[in-house]
């Protein structure tokens, strides 16, 4: 999966639709006023047929759409796929807001289905059975589309995290893949000494990279229960990620390329860029965007703030949710259960996408799939391990999409100034709250 969301989205505020004083207009799907839907409920629906109209970018979401049409030939999969990031969400608002043109079914990435599913522009998919699926999935997506009894969304995908790492460059200059964040920036000191023009990362200020690096420290930023939120970076979880990024930033050992650019593709290529830590979802951009150092990469696990530590972190991920506004609810869960816990999951994974099932995550075949652009690594068992060791108890704000555009402004300010990450974490902390407070949240202090 292409993650591009997080340069996007910079810039861009919380559209109005999707503020407390919108709700009205987002429909209601509590538990309370729904009713359960049968197994024979939905047969029915599909012997029926009709059309579905999906809003996804996800490329293997075609071919799933052609063959659960196959299966069931009375039903149409309206798949609209040329929007991602920035306008897929705008345009979902706004269809919202006008109360038209709503799509059936909708991705909707993990960091953005509370400010939805707050917003009541999301059908509770408990009662037409997803409740009983969480066993399928790994606990970090699963917690991000779950709260309680209510399941928003059906997880397609996840991005456990690992370190990708180009073996050809440690190898030249003998540094030892490291397992341990200290020994990650006493890693970047020997490169950049041995090679003032490689660096140990790229890393010109990223909200994504960050909220993932806090998750796996330990740090729990944010709190939420209902529009009740708590907003606090001052935890230790925190500090172990300020003190130790603090100095690969003052001693110039990241280079200051923003993903996703030209620079970054070329860094990466040339080796100037020595590792990347990343959702398992990168595989697939290296082989199409950094051709020329195929065979030079590696994966391995994520480095840990604490020797022998094992807790990983998830960067990325989408679900399949259905608006509340959408129709045809009934065929539109059979689309998403099949995409994303029936027989679409195997037709995805053999395209590359990077499942959240367990049962995929935990086959032999998968584990044993080799990876020709990292030298035949059999990579899948790291990225496994990594998503079995995601604590499932991180939560992202339900205003994340705004906090998110606004972390150039503050925390960014780390990379270009003398500004101290901890400062910048504080000032991201008080223009978050402040934007919850305006936008009607219950902030505690």
């Amino acid at each position: 999966m292409r993650r591009k969301t997080s340069r996007l989205l910079r810039g861009i505020a919380l559209l109005s639709t999707l503020a407390l004083g919108a709700t009205a207009c987002g429909g209601s799907d509590d538990s309370s006023d729904q009713k359960a839907v049968s197994a024979s409920d939905i047969q029915a629906a599909l012997k029926k047929g009709g059309t579905v109209t999906v809003w996804a970018w996800e490329p293997t979401l075609k071919t799933v759409a052609a063959d659960f049409e196959k299966k069931y030939p009375k039903v149409k999969i309206n798949l609209v796929s040329e929007r991602s990031g920035d306008k897929h969400y705008t345009a979902l608002s706004n269809a919202i807001s006008a109360g038209k043109g709503v799509p059936d079914v909708a991705q909707v990435e993990y960091f953005a289905v509370g400010q939805y599913s707050l917003t009541k522009g999301l059908t509770n998919l408990a009662p037409y059975g997803a409740d009983k699926l969480a066993s399928k999935y790994t606990p970090g997506p699963w917690n991000a589309v779950s709260d309680d009894d209510k399941v928003y969304g059906l997880p397609m995908d996840s991005g456990p995290m690992a370190l990708f790492y180009n073996k050809k460059v440690f190898d030249k200059y003998k540094i030892a893949v490291p397992t341990t964040w200290d020994e990650y920036v006493e890693a970047a000191r020997k490169l950049h000494k041995a090679d003032p023009k490689a660096y140990i990362a790229a890393d010109a200020g990223d909200a994504g990279l960050t909220t993932s690096l806090l998750w796996q420290a330990g740090s729990r930023p944010y709190k939420v229960d209902g529009t009740k939120v708590k907003i606090d970076f001052n935890d230790a979880g925190a500090k172990k990620y300020t003190d130790t990024w603090q100095k690969l930033i003052d001693e110039k050992l990241v280079a200051p390329i923003y993903g996703w650019t030209d620079d970054w593709y070329k860094g990466l290529g040339d080796g100037t860029i020595a590792t990347l830590p990343s959702g398992a979802w990168m595989p697939a951009n290296f082989v199409t965007g950094v051709k020329n150092a195929s065979g030079d990469w590696r994966a391995a696990p994520m480095p840990a703030w604490t020797k022998g530590d094992k807790a990983s972190t998830e960067n990325g991920g989408s679900s399949l949710t259905l608006p509340a506004l959408g129709k045809n609810k009934e065929l539109a869960y059979a689309f998403v259960e099949y995409a994303n816990a029936g027989d679409g999951v195997q037709t995805r994974v053999k395209q590359g996408a990077f499942p959240a099932t367990t049962a995929e995550l935990q086959s032999t075949e998968f584990q044993n799939t080799k990876f020709d652009y990292f030298g035949g690594q059999e990579a899948n068992k790291i990225f496994a391990e990594s998503a079995a060791n995601v604590a499932s108890d991180w939560s992202y704000l339900p205003f994340q999409q705004y906090a998110n555009s606004i972390f150039n402004d503050t925390v960014g300010k780390a990379y270009v100034s003398g500004t101290k990450l901890a400062d910048g974490l504080k000032s991201w902390q008080d223009a978050s709250i402040k934007y919850g407070e305006e936008q009607g949240f219950t902030v505690e202090k």
